[in-house]
């Protein structure tokens, strides 16, 4: 076994490795950039090499400086994660060369499934399903439309080197597959240096559903059962589970069987995952195979109780696999919610900054543990006050729920999400919340275009389906209740000013756009139960209990006998005395006041947003890339104005009006942030 290894990685994936060695009694060594100086797989390794800038490309994306790095410390094997070199079959066979052991598979393995045409070719010859299409690289668009055409529309146009969604095309008819075909090329292009696009038919109502395998140096290949991973915004994935709610028996060990299959062909080593599209009658066609460790392999390691980590340093070490496909298990459901750094009111732009709270939910299940099972669990790489930087991809942490089936595993995760605390940046949980409690996610029925059909116009506060709104006024009121009864309580009054506990009130639902609703609701104590309250709010009553602190953002107790997970926070910065109420992803403002007071606020006028209409905002944090108008020009609507860049994604700005330029107000090379003005038309 390894007395130290090096994990060429950042972020989550890198602290997830470095526990697994930990338990397993290795040493280990991190790389970081510049911008991670502070992050936390850097605290977390044994030692830390910085290996270069910022930029991914000028370190993370730097083979030679990691294998400096391993001899530097004497690492005598690397983990690449996923993503930056984990994939790069040039960068195992340059380790492999050193004498240095990669930690994945063998780098012709790597080569043979990297290519997507060559995949496919070794695929079809190992005797699994593929898709019907034409397996060449294509010459041009009129030959692409003809080749369509032969196949049958739909179909999918695909880069050979694509991957993340870029490159990636389908076609409903003979115009968009000649466009189609020539913007895939281009992008393909100038994302891989590789122009190679192919065809194959697109599969309608189609699930991604992958199959977990792991092989060892001694002919052994297992498939540890399946993840469905349908749910995905622009072909990226946003919540995964396992086993799948749509896939018989049957189909599950058909498509294990085909995939230790192609695995075999390329005598793989290591972890690894062979994707496939199925379709609506369960038939399944292989799309790629991953040769990493995935994103998403917790809810396998739940389900299994396997530790996928261990595995794959165990079999590069040259230890046999432990176990046979016969004592492979499938305990349970998994459920995992990639909780990203983006704003899902903002069309889901980045959202980069300092972490001014983050406090995960109780967790009793950890990485490196599979003796705790059935609970919840947080993988992450940051931690409170530390900096998510512009350079690298939205995820903050990975939140994984099991629970003993899949309706339980979602009550989980609800819960859960409720009570994940992040701020300073916005986040992507109450996106998640709304797909949680979406019915035909509870149901299980839908497919990879699930969130394109139902958050076409992207995600509003309002998609959101709240079982009862009412519940957060009267939440709001049950914590005004206790905060004046606390006030009450305290010694030193003057006699005649001491503060009066009333039971009437009213709460005042803040609308930004100023359209407020008043409720009237009434609360009594419950005599000799501290931390209760009976609130009633028309025809409805509220029994609350809960005994969490005033000071506490997370408020647990129980609603009419059932329990719940919240939060509440005082003031915003709008309103310093209103109470931000969240609960399954919906949010309210409101003030808790009495009648009196409530009567006098409905007189004060209401102060609108200033217009700002006549400045180009910057929508999200970034970097300022370009700016392409100055002073005193005629811009046109639709004319581009800037280029603004972060984690890996780049916004155009454009004009919405025609006008004239009259102050640029930021320059290129500005670290922005949101809404901050960028121009000012005349």
């Amino acid at each position: 076994m390894f007395e130290k290894i090096l994990i060429a990685n950042r972020g989550e994936i890198a602290c997830r490795v470095i526990k697994t060695a930990r338990a397993m009694g290795i040493k280990t060594v991190a790389v970081y950039s510049d911008a991670d100086r502070e992050a936390r797989h850097v605290a977390l390794a044994d030692e830390a090499v910085h290996i270069g800038a910022a930029p991914s490309r000028e370190s993370y994306l730097q083979a030679q400086r990691i294998i400096d790095a391993c001899r530097q410390t004497g690492a005598q094997a690397v983990h690449p994660g996923y993503g930056f070199l984990s994939e790069n079959a040039e960068f195992a066979r340059q380790v492999e060369e050193q004498g240095i052991v990669f930690i994945g598979p063998k780098h012709h393995s790597i080569a043979a499934m990297g290519d997507k045409i060559e995949s496919k070719r070794l695929a079809a010859s190992a005797g699994v399903n593929c898709i019907p299409g034409f397996n060449e690289a294509i010459d041009d668009a009129e030959q692409a439309v003809r080749i369509a055409r032969d196949i049958g529309y739909p179909v999918m146009i695909k880069a050979s080197a694509g991957g993340g969604g870029k490159g990636l095309r389908v076609a409903h008819d003979d115009k968009e597959a000649f466009e189609g075909f020539t913007s895939c090329r281009n992008e393909a292009r100038n994302s891989f240096g590789d122009d190679r696009v192919f065809i194959e038919k697109f599969v309608e109502e189609p699930r991604h559903i992958e199959i977990q395998l792991i092989g060892d140096a001694h002919g052994n290949v297992l498939y540890l059962n399946e993840r469905e991973c349908s749910i995905q915004r622009r072909h990226q994935k946003v919540l995964e589970e396992a086993p799948s709610p749509f896939i018989s028996e049957a189909t599950r060990k058909a498509m294990g069987e085909q995939a230790v299959a192609l695995a075999r062909a390329v005598k793989y080593q290591s972890a690894g995952t062979v994707e496939f599209v199925v379709g609506r009658d369960q038939s399944f066609y292989f799309l790629e195979m991953n040769t990493r460790l995935q994103v998403e392999h917790p809810v396998t390691e739940c389900i299994t109780g396997l530790d996928l980590v261990e595995l794959m340093i165990r079999v590069a070490a040259g230890e046999k696999l432990p176990l046979t496909q016969q004592q492979v298990q499938r305990n349970g459901w998994a459920i995992e919610c990639r909780i990203n750094a983006e704003d899902p009111v903002r069309n889901f732009l980045p959202s980069t900054g300092r972490l001014v709270r983050f406090a995960p939910p109780a967790t009793t299940m950890t990485a490196a543990d599979t003796s705790a099972l059935y609970g919840v669990r947080v993988d992450t790489g940051v931690q409170e006050g530390g900096e998510i930087p512009m350079y690298y991809d939205s995820m903050i942490a990975k939140l994984i729920v099991h629970g003993q089936d899949r309706q339980q595993a979602i009550a989980r995760m609800r819960e859960a999400l409720n009570a994940f605390v992040i701020r300073g940046i916005s986040s992507n949980i109450p996106f998640q919340s709304a797909l949680l409690a979406h019915p035909q996610f509870v149901a299980g029925q839908f497919n990879t275009g699930f969130i394109a059909s139902h958050f076409a116009h992207g995600f509003r506060p309002e998609d959101v389906t709240h079982p009862d709104a009412d519940f957060l006024l009267a939440l709001a009121a049950f914590v005004r209740r206790k905060s004046r009864e606390r006030a009450a309580a305290l010694s030193g009054q003057l006699p005649g000013y001491g503060v009066k506990l009333g039971h009437d009130y009213t709460v005042i639902d803040l609308d930004p756009a100023g359209d407020h609703r008043h409720v009237q609701v009434h609360v009594d104590e419950v005599v000799g139960q501290i931390g209760s309250a009976v609130v009633t709010l028309g025809d409805k009553r509220y029994a609350i209990t809960s005994h969490s602190r005033l000071s506490d953002i997370v408020v647990t107790g129980q609603c009419n006998g059932v329990d719940f997970t919240a939060q509440v926070e005082r003031g915003t910065p709008r309103n310093p005395v209103a109470l931000v109420v969240q609960h399954n992803g919906t949010r309210i403002e409101a003030m808790v006041v009495s009648p009196r007071m409530a009567q006098l606020y409905r007189t004060m006028p209401f102060k609108a947003p200033p217009d700002m209409s006549k400045y180009v905002l910057s929508p999200m944090p970034g970097l300022l890339v370009e700016v392409t108008v100055q002073a005193g020009q005629k811009v046109q609507a639709g004319e581009r104005v800037a280029v603004i860049e972060a984690m890996k994604m780049e916004n155009v700005l454009f004009a919405t009006a025609d006008g004239v330029v009259g102050k640029v107000l930021a320059a290129r090379g500005d670290n922005l942030a949101v809404d901050q003005p960028i121009v000012e038309f005349a």
